[in-house]
């Protein structure tokens, strides 16, 4: 089942057990996957990859309103965040543990020779592609600056 099919399965789940907070989630990525196949080039169809893409751009979105939210004290939007942040992420493939990252990293840095802080792009580039879809990019830069420290 795409990812297209099984959103509007569950956004008729949704709309008969009333679920707003899940509906308004599913709307949200339904939206995004008709923006993807109406951009030029996309022939109407999208790939699983661009769907990862599009998801993992959305719960970026979600935590950085998220985070804003929180420091300016208000919980009322931060509570709608965290409920399509908890929507959005079951659409997702389980993301790594930080150990498990950390080892992939290491093995990246051992590869391409990296000893510094001025090796951090080779890694980062690497372990971009490699943990695509599976580790989130701000916890995966973390873990380059502090091996490469």
């Amino acid at each position: 089942m795409s990812l297209e099919q099984n959103i509007m399965a569950s956004m008729k789940d949704a709309m008969k057990a009333k679920d707003e907070a899940k509906l308004r989630s599913l709307r949200a990525i339904k939206a995004e996957i008709i923006k993807a196949k109406t951009e030029p080039g996309s022939g109407g169809e999208i790939d699983e990859a661009t769907e990862q893409k599009f998801l993992q751009k959305m719960v970026k979105q979600r935590k950085d309103s998220l985070e804003i939210f929180e420091k300016q004290g208000r919980e009322d939007l931060a509570i709608k965040e965290r409920e399509e942040l908890a929507v959005i992420e079951k659409f997702l493939p389980a993301q790594m543990s930080m150990a498990d990252i950390t080892a992939i990293v290491k093995n990246i840095i051992t590869s391409t020779g990296a000893s510094s802080a001025a090796d951090m792009g080779k890694v980062m580039g690497a372990a971009t592609k490699q943990l695509a879809g599976k580790a989130d990019g701000k916890m995966i830069s973390g873990i380059v600056k502090s091996l490469l420290a």
